[in-house]
C-alpha cells in the first residue's frame, strides 16, 4: 500500500506455499484499480518459488526490495540487492517474549500468552515463542496456562468455535516435531506434550497439538523461531533478569510486559528495557499496533513497514537550489572572474 501511495509501480510475489491467496488478492486489486481510471500494471504479481525471489533482488530495474520471511530469507535477499547497491526493507523472524511480573494482573497475562503462542497455530511473526514468569507466581501461572490449553478446540478454521488450525503443510509438521525433540534432548520438560494429530477431521496430516515445555533461555532451540504453537517457560527473580532473557535471543521483533506496576513499565520502555521494535505493556506480542511502525531489532532485520515516516523508505530523496537571481552567488564566496 506505501509503494502506491508514494507514486510508485509495484510488484509483488508471494510465498510459493500461497499463490492461490495472491491471485485471489490481486483479483480484488485490479477491481479496485480499474473502478477508479488507475492503468493495469501499477500493481503486478508474479509467483513461483525461491529462483523467481532470487531474480527479483538481483534485478536492477527494482529499486527497493521489501521482503518478509526468515532470517535466513533476509540475509539472501539483503546481500543481493546490497551488492547491486539497492535497498532492502526487511521485516524478518521475532522470538517474542512476554514477561509477567508478579504484579500482574494474571487474567490478562494467561490471556495475552495464550492467544499470542496458539492464535494461527503459532504460524505469525509476531506470536509468543516465551514467557518468562517471576518465580513468585511461576507454578500458579503454569497450572493456569496448562488448564487453558485443555480446553482448546483444534480443528477446521473456517469453524469459529475452533481455536487452532492447521500448519500450513506437512514440512512445517516435520520441523514443529523436531523442535519438539531437539528441545527434550537439550533438557525441557513438556507439561503439556505435543504431537501430530491424525484420524477424523485431520487427514491433511497438518495438524498438531500446541503445547509447552519448561527450559532454560540459552538452549539453543530456544534461540531459534519455530514457526509452530510451541510455547517455552522459564523464571526470573528481578526485573532486570527478566529484561536479560527477554533481550537474550537473536531476534527483536515483539515483547511485552504484564505489570501494574509503573516502575516495571518505564523501565521495560527504557533505553534498558526491551530491544525489540515493538514493546507493548499489558497487551500480548500479537497485538493491536496496527497504525504503529512494523518491524524490529537485530536479525529481524530493521525495518519498518506502516508507521508516521514509514513512507520514506519508499521514497527517493533529491536536494533542489534554484537561484532566482541575476548573478550566480559562488560557494564559499569565492571570486572567480571569467
Amino acid at each position: 500500500m506505501l509503494a502506491w501511495v508514494c507514486g510508485n509501480v509495484c510488484v509483488w510475489k508471494p510465498s510459493e506455499k500461497t499463490p492461490l491467496c495472491a491471485v485471489a488478492c490481486q483479483n480484488i486489486i485490479s477491481e479496485v484499480f480499474e473502478k477508479n481510471g488507475i492503468p493495469e500494471g501499477v500493481c503486478g504479481l508474479i509467483t513461483g518459488g525461491r529462483e523467481v525471489g532470487e531474480w527479483m533482488a538481483a534485478d536492477p530495474r527494482i529499486p527497493l526490495v521489501s521482503a518478509t520471511g526468515s532470517t535466513r530469507m533476509g540475509k539472501a535477499v539483503g546481500a543481493v540487492v546490497g551488492g547491486r547497491l539497492g535497498r532492502s526493507l526487511l521485516e524478518l523472524g521475532g522470538n517474542n517474549a512476554i514477561i509477567i511480573s508478579k504484579d500482574a494482573d494474571l487474567d490478562i497475562a494467561v490471556l495475552g500468552a495464550v492467544f499470542g503462542a496458539v492464535g494461527t497455530a503459532g504460524q505469525r511473526c509476531t506470536t509468543t515463542r516465551r514467557l518468562i514468569i517471576h518465580e513468585d507466581i511461576y507454578e500458579e501461572v503454569k497450572n493456569k496456562l496448562v488448564t487453558a490449553y485443555k480446553q482448546l478446540k483444534i480443528g477446521d478454521p473456517l469453524d469459529t468455535t475452533v481455536h487452532v488450525g492447521p500448519l500450513i503443510d506437512t514440512h512445517a509438521v516435520e520441523l514443529y516435531l523436531k523442535a519438539i525433540k531437539q528441545c527434550k534432548a537439550e533438557g525441557g520438560l513438556f507439561v503439556v506434550e505435543g504431537g501430530a494429530l491424525d484420524g477424523k477431521g485431520y487427514e491433511s496430516g497438518c495438524y498438531v497439538k500446541p503445547c509447552i515445555a519448561e527450559v532454560e533461555n540459552h538452549f539453543a532451540i530456544v534461540q531459534h523461531e519455530t514457526f509452530a504453537p510451541i510455547l517455552y517457560l522459564m523464571r526470573y527473580s528481578s526485573i532486570e533478569e527478566a529484561i536479560d532473557k527477554q533481550n537474550g535471543v537473536p531476534q527483536g521483533l515483539s515483547s511485552a510486559i504484564m505489570t501494574l506496576n509503573l516502575r516495571e513499565a518505564e523501565e521495560f520502555l527504557s533505553h534498558s528495557g526491551s530491544d525489540c521494535g515493538i514493546a507493548n505493556v499489558n497487551i500480548g506480542t500479537s497485538g493491536a499496533e496496527i497504525g504503529g511502525a512494523f518491524g524490529g531489532e537485530k536479525e529481524t532485520g530493521g525495518g519498518r513497514e506502516s508507521g508516521s515516516d514509514a513512507w520514506k523508505a519508499y521514497m527517493r530523496r533529491q536536494t533542489n537550489t534554484i537561484n532566482y537571481s541575476r548573478s550566480l552567488p559562488l560557494a564559499q564566496g569565492i571570486e572567480f572572474n571569467v
